[in-house]
């Protein structure tokens, strides 16, 4: 929050001088090789010597695959606002603090000076929203870069679907072991298998609802495998409708042949399918017209959906269905809707000096993206190359006969996993491409555009735009309210705080901002 005057300001001041340090390792690999940690807080404490600035608490969190709370996080957060003479922050960059703009948000609520030591940049209540909004800037598109690392996770996914390789945890009936590879495969389950034939087989039949299907699996002994609790009806629901049984199975809209071995026939799946829904989906006479809104909008009264509805053959009106009472809503024009979704999307409308400033921000970011990445590539390679080393000690041991073959083999396993687990992250650093400022600038172009896009596309379009954009639409008393989705809220919120943003230059950005990297923070004014 911004301050609203200079006493503020000066307390602000008095209280920097006294603050903590917070420092987070993301993965297993950076905690076992046993210096981020330590680096991250040796930074942190020569910055606070430098800048005077008194250490009161120190918080670390290590998140691993299995531990991917933050809880020191939280800790951090209590004892800021529980002790307001504490106002400094320090941590040695942008994504050591934020996991995504909710975390961010968190942070600026604290009305604390919060100091990123390696990049350069103090950012408080005082700094120039110009700053806040550059800094924002780069909170969005670091979350964004997560994401495209997460992207090519389901890359790999995606590929051993299409070599017929289930990708994900296997479902009832089968279990996830090691394929002659090494690659994670199914296998039929021997104890569960069975039961889940027959539950196809007793549905078919037409005798049986899915809940008593439920009963009868329950008694022939069907629990999840970790807690032993009985599976639910939604569960039996699910296993019903899924292909994969049939030795085929469907991922990311696709549908392959997979080699492990079925469990029914296609002709029992399709059947079972027939009678589900005969049994689930009641049948809706009438027009098949696409309505551009249907499933987006619900009611502000009752909170039931908007349903859309032809009127003398031509006119298309929304209007409550009314499932749990009686609503007063009337009804309501499409061309109504549209405007008002229209003006929602122009929200997101900025002038061309503000989306060339981002995108010179955005190719700083990127800068900053590779340089993370080939230092994480830099740090694979030699934790690599230090697994091989140690392979390599064992096997001479052995050859030498200092170590018996079974000691060679129990030691130099889990070094051969974490290898081939490094080999994996390697590959997903090598082969990803950087994309990370193009996804942004067509992040910017989307926003852009987006009331224009929306204006002239089909109505199935316009569904999936404002599907991709917002949420929560809701129509009450002629108005349509609905919240932006992420980043697009943050985009929206930025826009409009942007007024003293829209009239800086560009060369203002080099000569005043210097936010990444930056001079120390030793150089900057505190005051």
């Amino acid at each position: 929050m911004i301050r609203s005057n200079a006493s503020k300001a000066k307390t602000l001041s008095e209280n920097s001088r006294r603050g903590v340090i917070y420092a987070r390792v993301s993965s297993k690999e950076q905690d076992r090789e046993g210096f981020s940690i330590p680096a991250q807080l040796k930074l942190l404490r020569d910055y606070a010597e430098a800048q005077r600035i008194t250490i009161i608490e120190e918080y670390v969190d290590v998140e691993t695959a299995k531990q991917s709370g933050r809880v020191n996080f939280g800790e951090m957060i209590h004892f800021l606002k529980r002790h307001p003479t504490v106002r400094s922050l320090l941590v040695e960059k942008t994504d050591r603090l934020y996991r995504n703009l909710k975390d961010w948000v968190t942070v600026d609520e604290l009305d604390a000076e919060v100091h990123f030591a390696k990049e350069g940049v103090v950012l408080s209540g005082d700094s120039r929203s110009s700053e806040k909004f550059m800094h924002g800037i780069k909170v969005l598109m670091a979350k964004n870069y997560i994401d495209n690392l997460s992207e090519e996770t389901r890359k790999g996914m995606l590929e051993k679907a299409e070599q017929g390789i289930w990708p994900s945890v296997a479902p009832f009936g089968y279990r996830n072991v090691a394929g002659p590879d090494g690659k994670r495969i199914i296998e039929v389950d021997p104890d569960v298998a069975p039961i889940i034939t027959r539950i196809f087989e007793w549905y078919a039949t037409g005798l049986y609802s899915v809940k008593e299907i439920t009963k009868k699996a329950k008694a022939e002994g069907l629990v999840f495998r970790k807690s032993r609790k009985a599976v639910p009806v939604s569960t039996i629901h699910q296993v019903l409708r899924n292909r994969l049984y049939t030795g085929t199975f469907v991922w990311d809209g696709e549908t392959y042949k997979g080699r492990h071995q079925p469990l029914i026939s296609h002709d029992l799946w399709a059947y079972v399918q027939d009678v589900l829904d005969g049994r689930g989906i009641r049948k809706l006479h009438g027009t098949t017209k696409d309505f551009a809104f249907s499933g987006l909008i619900k009611c502000g009264h009752c909170r039931c959906a908007l349903v859309g509805e032809i009127k003398k053959q031509k006119y298309v009106y929304y209007h409550c269905t009314g499932y749990k009472g009686k609503c007063g809503e009337p009804y309501v024009r499409e061309e109504v809707l549209e405007t008002q979704f229209s003006e929602l999307l122009r929200q997101l409308r900025f002038d061309d000096e503000v989306h060339s400033w981002i995108v010179t921000a955005l190719k700083e970011c990127s800068a900053d993206a590779k340089r993370e990445q080939d230092e994480a590539i830099a740090r694979l390679e030699a934790e690599i190359e230090r697994l091989r080393n140690r392979c390599a000690v064992a096997w001479a041991d052995k050859a030498d006969g200092k170590i018996t073959e079974a000691f060679y083999n129990r030691l130099t396993t889990p070094w051969i996993e974490e290898e081939r687990r490094c080999l994996h992250d390697l590959e997903v650093h090598l082969t990803a491409e950087n994309k990370f400022m193009d996804r942004g600038i067509q992040l910017l172009s989307l926003s852009q555009n987006a009331h224009r896009l929306f204006e002239v596309q089909e109505p199935y379009r316009k569904r999936a735009l404002l599907n991709f954009v917002l949420s929560n639409s809701v129509w009450k008393n002629g108005e349509l309210t609905a919240d932006f989705k992420q980043p697009f809220d943050f985009l929206a919120e930025s826009i409009a705080d942007a007024g003293d943003v829209a009239g800086l230059e560009i060369s203002d950005l080099a000569q005043k901002q210097k936010w990444l990297p930056g001079p120390a923070s030793n150089q900057r004014p505190t005051g």
